[in-house]
């Protein structure tokens, strides 16, 4: 049995048709072909199937192949088209090539015919993968893969246009912005697979409720907004208590009930701003305060901004928590999925505050962020990272350091110059540093940060997108970046061994990045399964609790002398990079 082939003929001679099928059939292929010769015959087969390839006559005495050929270009079709001609000569065969035919074949020579059907059924696959592959991360730019809702972005673009729209109609805009409470108990008792699917549900749930001229949004973790166009305040708290009233019912998750309960804030345009980055910031006060006061829901206010003293409070410390050395890193291994070896370790920030303990970065790198906190931040980070890897390699652990850079650094024109001074201080060469920035933190100013971005990287400093595929970055953007790496969202990965979908984006980020000669990276690898399927993807190293969670750097050293996972004492790696 030949390997099946849909060809669609354009010629006018049957005995010329019955001798190409017979050519094909010889190179192994089984043709199921139809013969047309005419324009509208073309079209209804083109309307019946798909075609793998066309074969066309140039010259026939009711229609001609350059018709043909622009015919499949006007429907947009990407299929090998073949002109296979007895007339055609050297200057036309050149045209129709510009034209956008893949090969013209000789009728009296067909010698090439079946190299050149091989060679463009395959060129045609590629294309048609990376066609699939780029419309899967533009879907993955604007939508959440996992409630298959809207991102962030996404939600940020609608957003502005609802405004738009509200301003020139002179009609209100309402923004909620919903948190679920207690989602982290969930995770942790139930563990992420069943935490993601509450997340479905409630996606489902907000959507049930909601006008089709509304738009409902994943930001990620347990957050989720809602967007109601032309809606006063009354409007919004009756959506309000339509999404609480679709939440009461406990989301059954094989056989367990599970009760959820959010923390609403609303904001509206034009009460509360006339921007959709002051809206979004309103409206998470607003949720603030709901949560704070456990009322459910609360609409902005004021007031509410100095309804956080804990924030605020943390905040003022945070600066005299820099200076007073209260500040720790925390250190995660990089494992080369291949050799199963340690490559390098991230540094991640952690606040020993004397009161309260230690507090996760989540609840202040976002304020330190707004405030302008976070470049002083950073700079510790750095030195510390830099004296950090310097310990490392004196204590023959060759290893490269990775540290974080938020949306405010990369507007600092200064970062690259306090890049240079931690590495000069602690002697480490700068192509031992990985520097890594969100999609988001990219695209806020796409021209300021590939220019600081181009100056690190003439300084010899790697660069890595971090959360690849929960932000937004155009192809054309990405491949202009001078990045070595790029690193896939925990969130699919986590997801990959139950969902199909998440599956699918995990091995196209790999190709893509394979595609671009870019290393591929994965976090939160929580198990065997995740790891074993990574590897069998081909992605290159991997970050989870599987292997190892964040550590201080005296358990780190031990870590690496003894774990299967680290390094022989006096052993590493070249130099990355």
């Amino acid at each position: 049995m030949g390997t099946p082939l849909h060809a669609l003929i354009i010629e006018d001679s049957d005995n010329d048709a019955e001798l190409l099928v017979r050519e094909l059939r010889r190179g192994g292929y089984e043709p199921a072909y139809e013969r047309v010769e005419s324009a509208a015959a073309m079209n209804a087969a083109l309307d019946r199937q798909n075609w793998d390839i066309v074969f066309s006559d140039y010259s026939m005495p009711n229609f001609n192949g350059m018709a043909a050929l622009n015919l499949i270009r006007e429907r947009g079709l990407d299929m090998p088209f073949i002109f296979l001609s007895g007339t055609i000569g050297e200057d036309t065969a050149v045209t129709a090539m510009k034209q956008g035919a893949q090969d013209y074949i000789m009728k009296g020579n067909l010698k090439r015919l079946l190299p050149a059907v091989e060679r463009e059924l395959r060129e045609g696959e590629i294309r048609r993968e990376r066609k699939r592959a780029g419309e899967l991360i533009q879907r993955l730019a604007y939508y959440d893969t996992l409630t298959d809702l809207p991102n962030r972005t996404l939600l940020q673009d609608r957003l502005r246009q609802t405004i738009m729209a509200g301003q020139r109609e002179l009609k209100p805009v309402a923004l909620l912005l919903l948190d679920l409470n207690h989602f982290k108990e969930i995770n942790d008792t139930l563990g992420h697979h069943h935490g993601d699917l509450v997340l479905q549900q409630v996606g489902l749930r907000l959507r049930g409720v909601l006008r089709e001229s509304d738009t409902v949004a994943r930001l990620g973790g347990d957050e989720f907004a809602v967007v109601l166009p032309l809606a006063q305040a009354e409007h919004a708290e009756l959506v309000v208590r339509k999404i609480m009233s679709a939440l009461e019912p406990p989301i059954v998750i094989r056989d367990l009930p599970v009760a959820v309960e959010a923390s609403i804030g609303i904001a509206l345009y034009p009460d509360h701003g006339d921007r959709a980055e002051l809206l979004i910031q309103r409206a998470d006060v607003a949720m603030y305060a709901a949560k704070q006061s456990g009322s459910g829901s609360m609409v902005y206010a004021a007031e509410h901004d100095r309804h956080s003293p804990r924030r605020l409070t943390l905040m003022g410390e945070l600066r005299q928590a820099i200076e007073r050395n209260q500040l720790l890193l925390h250190y995660q291994p990089k494992i080369n999925i291949r050799t199963h070896r340690a490559i390098g370790v991230e540094a991640l920030v952690r606040w020993k505050h004397p009161e309260h303990g230690l507090i996760p970065p989540d609840e202040f790198i976002p304020a330190a962020e707004q405030t302008g906190l976070i470049v002083p931040l950073t700079r510790w980070v750095l030195q510390e990272a830099a004296r950090q890897c310097r310990a490392l390699h004196d204590a023959g652990m060759m290893l490269g350091m990775a540290a974080n850079l938020s949306v405010r650094n990369l507007q600092d024109p200064k970062l690259p110059g306090q890049v240079a001074e931690a590495l000069e201080e602690f002697g480490v060469k700068p192509n031992w540093l990985e520097l890594e920035i969100t999609e988001s933190a990219m695209m806020t100013d796409p021209a300021n940060a590939l220019q600081v971005l181009t100056q690190l990287n003439g300084a010899r400093v790697r660069l890595c997108i971090d959360d690849f595929g929960t932000g937004y970055s155009s192809l054309g953007y990405l491949t202009n970046l001078p990045i070595s790496t790029i690193k896939i969202d925990k969130s699919f990965v986590i997801g990959m061994t139950a969902s199909k979908k998440d599956l699918v984006a995990v091995r196209s980020i790999i190709d893509l990045g394979h595609n671009l000669e870019l290393k591929v990276v994965a976090e939160g690898v929580e198990n065997q399964e995740s790891w074993d399927q990574l590897a069998a993807l081909g992605c290159d190293a991997a970050q989870g609790y599987y292997m190892s969670r964040p550590l201080p750097a005296d358990e780190l050293i031990r870590w690496l002398s003894e774990s299967p996972w680290g390094l022989t004492h006096g052993s590493g790696e070249e130099a990355p990079g």
